[in-house]
C-alpha cells in the first residue's frame, strides 16, 4: 500500500497564513527605553545684596568676582560716612568700615587690611621734597583736622588752626593745596581727593586705619556668607 500521509500544505504566497508566518518569524523591534530625566536646579529669583562703603574703601576686585559668580544677585553699593557707619549697618547687608566700631558685641567683624597715613600739603611745600616724613618733620606745622576725620588724635608736634573746623576731607585738601597747613589722612583718601596743586608723603610710625568687613550677627544670610567667602579668597567650589 502506498503511504497515504500527505505533506502539510504550504501557505499560499500573499495569503493570510503567509502573513501570520512572516509576523512570527520577523525579529521583534526593541522597545526604546525612556530617557532618564535629570532634575534641573530651581531658578533663583533676582535679588539685591546691599554693601556699605566708607570713603576710601576699595572693593573692586571682590565686586568683579561677585558679578561673575552671582550674576542673579545685584550688588548695590551704599556710601557710608565714618561718623554714622555703626548706625547704618542695619540699613545694609554688610559693609566695609573703618575700625574702631562702637558697640561691636552684636556684630561679625573681619579686619581686612591696614592703611598707612600720609601727610598732604601744597605741592610746592618743602615737606614734599622728602620721600617720607616723620613726626619731627611736622614740628610747628598747622595741622587741619576735618570734621569727617577717621584717624583721631595724632599726638604730633603741630599747631592747632585758628580758623573754624573744615567739615570735609575734600575741603581740607583744597585748603592745604592753597598753602595753608597740612592734613594727615589714610592714603586712600589722599588718592581719592588728589589735586594737581597738592601732594602727599607717607608718615612713618603714624597711626594706621584698619578697614574691616562687618555685619550684624543676626543677619547672616547665604548671600552674605558668599560675599565673605569671596573676600577671604574662597573659590566657587569651596565649602563654607
Amino acid at each position: 500500500m502506498k503511504n497515504d500521509r500527505r505533506r502539510p500544505a504550504r501557505p499560499r504566497p500573499g495569503g493570510p497564513a503567509a502573513k501570520k508566518a512572516q509576523q512570527r518569524s520577523a525579529p521583534r523591534k526593541a522597545t526604546p527605553k525612556k530617557a532618564t530625566q535629570v532634575a534641573r536646579p530651581a531658578r533663583e529669583e533676582p535679588r539685591t545684596l546691599r554693601l556699605g562703603l566708607v570713603p576710601g574703601a576699595t572693593p573692586g576686585r571682590w565686586i568683579d568676582t561677585w558679578n561673575e559668580r552671582m550674576p542673579h544677585v545685584e550688588l548695590e553699593l551704599v556710601p557710608l560716612s565714618f561718623a554714622d557707619q555703626r548706625e547704618r549697618l542695619h540699613d545694609v547687608d554688610l559693609a566695609l568700615v573703618r575700625l574702631p566700631l562702637r558697640r561691636p558685641g552684636d556684630l561679625h567683624v573681619i579686619p581686612l587690611y591696614d592703611e598707612v597715613p600720609v601727610v598732604v600739603a601744597a605741592k610746592e611745600s618743602h615737606l614734599m621734597a622728602a620721600d617720607e616724613l616723620s613726626a619731627d618733620d611736622l614740628a610747628g606745622q598747622v595741622l587741619i583736622t576735618p570734621g569727617d576725620d577717621v584717624l583721631g588724635p595724632l599726638d604730633l608736634p603741630t599747631v592747632t588752626p585758628t580758623f573754624p573746623t573744615i567739615e570735609t576731607t575734600e575741603d581740607a585738601v583744597a585748603t592745604v593745596a592753597s598753602g595753608v597747613g597740612i592734613l594727615v589722612v589714610p592714603m586712600s583718601l589722599a588718592r581719592m581727593h588728589k589735586r594737581k596743586d597738592a601732594d602727599y608723603r607717607p608718615l612713618t610710625a603714624g597711626p594706621v586705619s584698619t578697614v574691616a568687613l562687618a555685619w550684624p550677627r543676626d543677619a547672616t544670610t547665604p548671600d552674605v556668607e558668599t560675599f565673605v567667602g569671596i573676600v577671604r579668597g574662597r573659590t566657587a567650589n569651596s565649602s563654607r
